[in-house]
């Protein structure tokens, strides 16, 4: 091949206009003993893409067969059910228990201070209503004069 037609080919490569079989024939001429002197800094260039054209993998692999955790998954959500009924059923039981008195004076006094801590938190509420209402008032005869 003419060392003419060899420029013209590597000019056209860099170009990025240059068929396959005209890379091929460059990889060919690269990879001869025959190479111009000023074209020798493309030699492993070419070589590096003739080489690396059939890599070959030498490392082994090992074999390692994928986990199943489903037997896993399945005693572990059954684990979770018991623990929740455990839960709910102990729950339910001390519920039971709250709030039962055997003596009625007893269990009316309690109710007593029961509603009264409810009434003063109520009044408190309102208070506050009471005085968000004011204010609104007053911004709003502010805002529109009547």
């Amino acid at each position: 091949m003419e060392l003419r037609e060899i420029e013209q080919l590597l000019d056209k490569y860099f170009d990025a206009e240059t068929s396959i079989a005209e890379e091929n024939q460059l990889k060919e001429y690269f990879s001869s003993p025959g190479v111009a002197p000023h074209l020798e800094q493309y030699r492993p260039m070419f070589g590096y893409f003739a080489q690396e054209a059939t890599p070959q993998f030498t490392k082994t692999l090992p074999l390692k067969t994928k986990r199943h955790y489903s037997g896993w998954i399945s005693v572990a959500a059954s684990l979770v059910l018991l623990m929740g009924m455990f839960a709910y059923f102990t729950n339910q039981q001390s519920q039971n228990d709250l709030g039962t008195y055997d003596d009625p004076e007893i269990a009316f006094r309690e109710t007593q201070k029961a509603l009264n801590m409810v009434s003063k938190n109520v009044n408190v509420g309102i208070n506050s209503v009471n005085y968000v209402g004011g204010e609104y008032e007053k911004s709003r005869k502010t805002i529109f004069k009547e």
